[in-house]
C-alpha cells in the first residue's frame, strides 16, 4: 500500500479520527466518574523535589500520584508551532493533586466546542508507596492514543502498573492535530511538534526519574494505537536515542495502514505517516484559505486565536507525524524494514477483532446487509484483487458480511502490519509477540450494543486489563481478573528485566523469523498459550497483495 500524500487526506483522517474512539469515550467518562479531588486517599501528601522545584502528589494507599507537572513551557503566542522549550522554574511546592488541562481538542463525534487548552504539556507520575531498590525500579512511560487529535495523558489510572507490578509511571499530554503536527514552507523542516513534545517529556524523565524512585536508565516507552505509531516513530528516530530502553506497541506500528474505503466507502488508502513536503503544501493552502498569505504567513497564523486552528477540518488535515526532518529522516515503515532503528526488546501485538469496533459503531450509515453489500465494499476497497479477496475471506465462512469484512479488515490493517513489523525486528532486537483474544471482553461505556454483531476482542479493549478505572458496562468477571493480573505482570516484568517470562507464569516464547509465534492472552484454562498469527490472520495473503 502506498502512502497517501497529505492534501488528498480527508478519508484517510476520518480514520484517523475513528481510532480515537474509544479513548476519547472510555476516559472521558472516566475522569468524570473519578476526578482526583474526590478520590480516597490518606492525610499523607508526599512531596518530591523536581529539578524545577517541590511538587506536593497524593497518596492512594498502596501508591502515589504527582499530576499536572509541566515538563515544557507553555507551547504559546510566539512559541505555537516551536520545539518544546524548558519549563519555568517555581518557587515553593506545587501542588500536583489534579491533571493539568489537556491539549486542545474537538469532540470525535458531533457537534460540540474546544476543550482543553493550548497551554497543555504536563505529565503525571504514578510510584508504589515505599522506599524505593537501591537501583530504583523501573520506569514506564505511556503515550496516549486518539489518532493524534484527541485524549490525554490524565485519563489513564497506572495504579495497577504501580502497585501490582512494581513500576513508576508517566503518562504525557502532547500537542495534537493543527497544533502538534502542523507544517508550513515557513517552518522549513521541523518536525512534528506533538513528536517532540514526547521527546522532551523523555527527557524530563531522565532527569527526574530517581527523584521519584525511578531508575532513569530503565525506561519502557509503550502506547496505544495512536500512542503505539508515536512509539514506532520513536524507535526510530535518531534524536530519541537513549531516552528509552524498551518498547511496547499496542495495536498500532510502524507499518500500520489502511486500504482505501477501509471504513467509509470511497475514502483513500491512509497510512499513518507523511513527507515533510506534502505537509508544508498543505499547511500553505490551509494559511492561503485563513487570510495569512506571502511571507509573514506564519506570524499571522500565530495571531490567530486557537479557535480558528482548531477545526474539524484542519485537525483532521494534520493527524499525521511527518518525515524527512532530524526527528524522521525517512518513512518509519521503511526504516524499520531496513533495519535502521534503536537496538531495544520490543513486545508489539493487536487484539483479535481490531476493526469490529470501527465497522460497528458505523453500520447505521454504511450497512453491510448481504453479498451485494460486501462485494461493492471489496470492489471499492480491492480492485481487481476483489475476487482474490472474496476468495480468502468468502461469505460462507463468517455469520454476516459485517462480521466478514470486520474480519479481512483486522488482518489488511492492525493485524499483518504488526506481524510485519515483528518480522523485521525479530532479527536485530529480542521481540514478544503478543495477540489480546478474551471476545468476551466488556464494553465500555458509550459503545452501542448490536444484536448478532459482537464486537470480540476490538481495538482498546485490552486497555482495561491494564489500566483501572475505565466504565465498562458490565465487570471484569473472576477469569478476567486473572487475566488482568497476568497481563500486569507481563507488561512490568518486561519492563524491569527485557523479558515478560516470570516463574509461574506460562511461557511467552520469542518470535523469530523462523518459528513466529505469537502469544495469545484470553481468559480461563488454556487461555494463555503460543499461536500461529500469521496462519489466523492470511498474512501470507496480505503479503503477496503487497
Amino acid at each position: 500500500m502506498q502512502h497517501v500524500r497529505l492534501p488528498h487526506r480527508r478519508g484517510g483522517a476520518l480514520l484517523a479520527l475513528l481510532l480515537a474512539l474509544l479513548s476519547v469515550t472510555s476516559v472521558t467518562s472516566v475522569a468524570a466518574a473519578a476526578p482526583p479531588g474526590q478520590r480516597t486517599r490518606t492525610q499523607d501528601e508526599p512531596v518530591v523535589s523536581t529539578d524545577h522545584g517541590p511538587v506536593r502528589g497524593r497518596s492512594h494507599g498502596t501508591y502515589a500520584t504527582y499530576e499536572g507537572i509541566p515538563y515544557a513551557a507553555p507551547p504559546t503566542g510566539p512559541l505555537r508551532w516551536r520545539a518544546p522549550q524548558p519549563a519555568r522554574r517555581w518557587e515553593g511546592v506545587r501542588d500536583a493533586g489534579a491533571p493539568g488541562p489537556k491539549c486542545l481538542q474537538l469532540p470525535v463525534f458531533g457537534p460540540g466546542s474546544l476543550t482543553g487548552s493550548e497551554d497543555c504539556l504536563y505529565l503525571n507520575v504514578t510510584a508504589p508507596a515505599g522506599r524505593a531498590p537501591e537501583r530504583g525500579r523501573p520506569v514506564m512511560v505511556w503515550v496516549h492514543g486518539g489518532g493524534f487529535t484527541g485524549g490525554s495523558g490524565s485519563e489513564y489510572d497506572a495504579g495497577r502498573l504501580a502497585a501490582r507490578g512494581g513500576t513508576v509511571v508517566v503518562t504525557l499530554n502532547y500537542r495534537l492535530g493543527a497544533l502538534g503536527f502542523f507544517g508550513h514552507p515557513e517552518l522549513g523542516d521541523a518536525p512534528s511538534f506533538g513528536l517532540a513534545d514526547q521527546q522532551a517529556a523523555l527527557r524530563w524523565v531522565r532527569a527526574n526519574a530517581a527523584r521519584f524512585g525511578g531508575d532513569p536508565h530503565n525506561v519502557t516507552l509503550f502506547g496505544e494505537s495512536a500512542g503505539a505509531i508515536s512509539t514506532c516513530a520513536q524507535l526510530t528516530s535518531p534524536t530519541a536515542a537513549g531516552l528509552f530502553h524498551k518498547a511496547v506497541l499496542q495495536s498500532g506500528s510502524c507499518t500500520t495502514t489502511f486500504p482505501r474505503g477501509a471504513v467509509v466507502p470511497g475514502t483513500p488508502a491512509f497510512s499513518f505517516s507523511a513527507p515533510q513536503k506534502a505537509v508544508q503544501d498543505a499547511g500553505a493552502a490551509a494559511a492561503a484559505r485563513l487570510g495569512c498569505r506571502g511571507p509573514g504567513a506564519l506570524d499571522c497564523l500565530r495571531g490567530m486565536s486557537a479557535e480558528k486552528l482548531v477545526t474539524p477540518e484542519l485537525s483532521q488535515l494534520f493527524s499525521t507525524p511527518a518525515y524527512g526532518n532530524a526527528l524522521l529522516p525517512e518513512a518509519p515503515d521503511r526504516a524499520l524494514a531496513a533495519g535502521r532503528f534503536h537496538r531495544v526488546p520490543v513486545v508489539q501485538g493487536s487484539t483479535s477483532d481490531e476493526m469490529r469496533l470501527f465497522v460497528g459503531i458505523n453500520l447505521d450509515t454504511y450497512p453491510l446487509r448481504n453479498e451485494h453489500d460486501y462485494r461493492a465494499r471489496l470492489t471499492d476497497s480491492f480492485g481487481a484483487s476483489a475476487d482474490a479477496v472474496a476468495a480468502e475471506y468468502p461469505l460462507s465462512a463468517y455469520p454476516t458480511p459485517a462480521l466478514a469484512w470486520s474480519a479481512l479488515l483486522t488482518d489488511a490493517t492492525f493485524a499483518c502490519g504488526s506481524y510485519r513489523a515483528n518480522k523485521a525486528l525479530a532479527g536485530r532486537v529480542p521481540t514478544y509477540a503478543y495477540e489480546f483474544a478474551d471476545r468476551d471482553a466488556p464494553l465500555v461505556e458509550g459503545i452501542p450494543v448490536r444484536p448478532g454483531f459482537p464486537y470480540g476482542a476490538s481495538h482498546a479493549f485490552e486497555l482495561a486489563y491494564l489500566f483501572t478505572a475505565f466504565p465498562l458496562q458490565k465487570p471484569l468477571t473472576e477469569a478476567q481478573v486473572a487475566l488482568s493480573d497476568r497481563m500486569t505482570g507481563y507488561w512490568t516484568r518486561f519492563a524491569r528485566t527485557g523479558d515478560p517470562n516470570a516463574p509461574g507464569a506460562p511461557r511467552w516464547p520469542l518470535f523469530r523469523d523462523r518459528d513466529p509465534l505469537t502469544l495469545s492472552l484470553a481468559p480461563g484454562a488454556g487461555g494463555i498459550r503460543p499461536a500461529d498469527f500469521g496462519a489466523a490472520h492470511h498474512c501470507a495473503f496480505w503479503e503477496r497483495q503487497r
